[in-house]
């Protein structure tokens, strides 16, 4: 089984990637940990991006494909993998629908965690977490049972992402739609597209995506 999942910054994609994960037996591959681990690697890809990254400049489509595709044929992606934050644009999905057929495989599910921007938009500039432990809490959904004080480890000092305000969420909202959005059309032309309601309970998404699969 051969997926990708699609939605913008804080939507869910990973936590809902690591249940399909463990419940099919196949593999979550994200694009940074890929390029990160092709680099160390020392792979002639890996070599090749490294060179373009030390020199501040972007890793372009086919080396990142390149990339994918060198990952997806080691042995762990036998049973199938699950892309998620890839691809990002039309020219990606164009090369890697290219390089799947020339692998023999197909992409049997491409689906969409569908969210309410200004719901988005508080739920991730409203989170924070332990700076010691790394728990996560939220200032409306999630706080400390006693103020101040970590759950888990008792810590009392707290951490924000620096990225994670209004602003820098809204453009990156605003990125996601005027990049990533027309991958929409693009798959529901394939026939490949689905979607499911982002914004529910964890559970309920992963019992969604579940419907979808099976």
């Amino acid at each position: 089984m051969n997926l990708i999942l699609l939605g913008p910054p804080g939507a869910g994609k990973g936590t809902q990637a690591e249940t399909i994960s463990s419940k099919h037996g196949i593999i979550q591959l994200s694009t940074g940990e890929m390029l990160r681990d092709a680099v160390k690697a020392g792979t002639e890809t890996g070599r090749q991006a490294k060179a373009l990254i030390e020199a501040g400049e972007l890793v372009p489509d086919e080396m990142v494909v390149g990339i994918v595709s060198e990952r997806i044929d080691r042995p762990d992606c036998a049973n199938g993998f699950i892309l998620d934050g890839f691809p990002r644009t039309l020219g990606q999905a164009s090369a890697l629908e290219k390089m799947l057929d020339e692998k023999g495989k197909t992409l049997d599910a491409v689906i969409e965690l569908r969210v309410d921007d200004e719901a988005m938009v508080e739920r991730i500039t409203g989170r924070y977490s332990c700076s010691k432990c790394g728990m996560g809490y939220h200032d409306k959904y999630k706080q400390p049972a006693k103020d101040g004080v970590c759950d888990k480890c008792g810590s009392t000092e707290f951490t924000r992402r620096a990225d994670d305000n209004e602003e820098t969420v809204r453009a990156r909202l605003l990125a996601y739609y005027r990049s990533t959005a027309p991958l929409i059309g693009y798959y529901f032309a394939k026939d490949r597209y689905n979607y499911v309601d982002g914004m529910a309970e964890i559970d309920e998404v992963a019992r969604q995506i579940e419907d979808i699969l099976t």
